[in-house]
């Protein structure tokens, strides 16, 4: 599988900010592992020039096209150079509802697209604390993950709710509980092209332990928040995980 380190800008950045882009392309002109910067919707047109960095989007919605104000579809991203779109961030589960349902219909309009959909799966902490870790991700795999999925345009992301932005990490065992329980799963439905499906891990990444973290058996990569927003914070991610 293609290892991949994969920021996620958030509600975060302006034109000006994509410098740092062009930093992150000259020092990783030969990089080995993918680089995708997932940016506002504004953003992912401008940002186009850098090359070896693939763009992706956010969040699209369920319909290809329609009555739905304010929302973009799959197709739209794709469109102004989208390669990749995430769907399910617990973000989005919480804000605004969306459920498995909706993102395995987020999920289908991005491969239907023709983008790579990284879906994103995590328990909360009370979850965590309850025992209940890996009925979350069966239940969530099971209901997010559309028929279809394979190792070329899907791409799962674990981001235990609970270390999203907090500075809070799990332990190694736990991250590889999480990513074995995850590939097992994908394997039992979608046969041996699962083995090769990228499995990122998400949740307070940054260069200081990026490298145990990549250490962890079927962990492929990282989807980054607040560390990908500035090149300086994001490199060292890229050339740790180059060197797993």
């Amino acid at each position: 599988m293609r290892k991949m380190a994969a920021g996620n800008w958030k509600m975060n950045g302006a034109l000006s900010d994509l410098t740092e882009l062009t930093l992150l392309a000259q020092r990783h002109a030969m990089a080995s592992v993918d680089i995708l910067m997932c940016l506002p919707a504004p953003l992912i047109a401008p940002a186009q020039k850098e090359g070896v960095i693939k763009i992706g989007g956010q969040t699209c919605h369920v319909a290809s096209s329609g009555a739905h104000t304010g929302d973009i579809s799959a197709q739209m991203l794709v469109e102004v150079g989208a390669k990749a779109i995430i769907v399910g961030h617990s973000e989005r589960r919480q804000d605004h509802n969306e459920d498995n349902a909706t993102v395995q219909a987020q999920a289908r309009q991005v491969i239907e697209a023709g983008a790579q959909a990284i879906i994103c799966i995590g328990e909360t902490g009370d979850a965590r604390e309850r025992g209940e870790t890996l009925d979350v991700l069966a239940d969530q795999l099971a209901g997010s993950v559309p028929e279809g999925a394979t190792s070329g345009n899907t791409v799962i992301a674990y981001e235990p709710v609970w270390a999203i932005g907090t500075g809070v990490v799990p332990t190694l065992e736990q991250i590889e509980e999480a990513h074995r329980f995850i590939r097992n799963t994908l394997v039992d439905r979608f046969g041996s092209d699962a083995q090769d499906m990228t499995l990122l891990y998400g949740g307070s990444v940054k260069g200081s332990n990026a490298a145990e973290i990549f250490s962890v058996a079927d962990v492929n990569g990282a989807l980054v928040g607040g560390a990908s927003l500035r090149a300086d914070d994001f490199s060292p991610i890229i050339t740790a995980l180059e060197a797993s």
